[in-house]
């Protein structure tokens, strides 16, 4: 989205880009306050769940270059949680809407 302001422009990304992260920032606040320590912790959990790496790459001089992308950060952060003593479903949550974020993100590799 383009506003134009006088002289300058402002270059807004995308309205559903928008609503998602507003609908994020909210899900992260409330989830944050059912802790009673640590509540910085949930977006933590939530910034290394989204990340995904390509697990396998090759490229063809017909078809370009091809990679397998995977959501590994939300593999460790699953696996963290489920073995840890400071199990709690808020962290849990985030650590599901990081693996949301990692599915959008590899949509997005994959259709561009």
């Amino acid at each position: 989205m383009e506003f134009k302001l006088g002289s300058g422009t402002l270059m807004l990304p995308a309205l559903h880009v928008m609503v998602m992260a507003v609908s994020i920032i909210y899900l992260l606040v409330k989830w944050s306050k059912q802790l009673e320590t640590r509540q910085f912790t949930v977006y933590f959990y939530f910034l290394i769940s989204a990340y995904i790496t390509p697990i396998y790459s090759s490229y063809s001089d017909r078809d370009g270059e091809f990679q397998l992308m995977f959501p590994i950060g939300f593999v460790v952060v699953f696996f963290y949680l489920f073995r840890s003593e400071r199990y709690h479903t808020a962290k849990m949550k985030a650590c599901f809407l990081g693996l949301a974020i990692a599915c959008y993100q590899i949509i997005h590799h994959y259709i561009g």
